[in-house]
Parts: C-alpha cells; sequence; structure tokens
C-alpha cells in the first residue's frame, strides 16, 4: 500500500495502555484491528506513578498468553514518555483506542487532537467495544477481583489465574 506521494504506508499501529488487566474488551479490539492493520503493537505504559496490580514484565506475559494465537501478528512492548515519541521509535503514526461509552469519546478526542498537535503525523483510529465489553474496564475488573469476586466472564483464562494469584499472595502480606 502507497500513500498520495507512492511512498510505501505502514500498516503497523499502536494500541497503548496501562493494561492491568488486559481484559477481554482489549482482546477484541486487537483481533477486530487485525482486520485494518498487518501488525498490532500492544504498547504497555510503564507509569511508574500509577499503582498497578502487575508489573510491565507480568502483563507483557499475561498478553502474550491470552493472545498466543495472534502471536504472528502482534508484539507487545513497554514504554514511558510521550506516546508520540514511541511512535516515531516504531516508526508508525497509527494509533488504535477503544470506546466503551459516549462518555470515553470526550477523553479519547482531548487525547487524540493532542497527539496530533504534538506530531501532526499521527492518526487515531477509533474502534467501539462490542456491547458485551462495553461496561468492562481494568479498574473494575481489578477491583472485583480484590473484592473476592469471579472474574474469569472478564479476561483469559491464564489472566483470572494470575489474578486469582496475586490476590492470595496481597492477601498474606
Amino acid at each position: 500500500m502507497k500513500n498520495i506521494t507512492n511512498q510505501p504506508v505502514s500498516r503497523v499501529a499502536v494500541f497503548p495502555g496501562t493494561f492491568d488487566p488486559f481484559t477481554k474488551g482489549h482482546m477484541d479490539l486487537v483481533q477486530r484491528a487485525l482486520i485494518f492493520f498487518d501488525k498490532v503493537i500492544i504498547a504497555i505504559l510503564d507509569n511508574s506513578k500509577k499503582s498497578t496490580l502487575f508489573t510491565v514484565n507480568e502483563r507483557k506475559e499475561l498478553i502474550a498468553k491470552a493472545l498466543n494465537d495472534l502471536s504472528g501478528r502482534i508484539e507487545i512492548d513497554s514504554f514511558s514518555g510521550l506516546l508520540v515519541e514511541y511512535l516515531k521509535t516504531r516508526k508508525t503514526q497509527i494509533v488504535i483506542r477503544g470506546l466503551r461509552a459516549i462518555s470515553d469519546f470526550d477523553y479519547e478526542a482531548q487525547m487524540a487532537i493532542m497527539n496530533r498537535n504534538l506530531s501532526p503525523e499521527v492518526e487515531t483510529f477509533f474502534l467501539m467495544s462490542r456491547e458485551e465489553y462495553s461496561y468492562i474496564s481494568s479498574s473494575l475488573v481489578r477491583q472485583v477481583a480484590l473484592l473476592g469476586g469471579d472474574v474469569h466472564k472478564f479476561v483469559a483464562p491464564s489472566v483470572a489465574e494470575a489474578m486469582d494469584k496475586k490476590k492470595v499472595a496481597i492477601g498474606k502480606e
């Protein structure tokens, strides 16, 4: 594929997020993004100011297990700092973002506009969540797990198992 200047176009998209934990909603967005893009880089934001249940390396492993069947078309990476700078290092300008509800759009649109102001070539593609995932967020899943609820219907089996182990470890502290 080439753009209007007859230059090759990268069909690699970056799906950034904290992914703590990686949910079935995230899985669905990656699978659907692969309809339009050759490769999706799942870029885990390493934000030391944010309290997370899993380390970056644990999240990488959990995502890899959850998406094992897509291993040839995805890459799992991490970054810190500005997303636009990370995009430059990966030689792409495509960002994938999911929208669960209208309330997500306001925040996501602001981020997309800021990214474009920082780097005019950046394009953000919004994918609407499927209805069955529209209420799932990582923070809600984390809260349900930490309060003793069953999260198996919201995350891949390997993620649910890791959350169960983490819950036990937290409870012993």
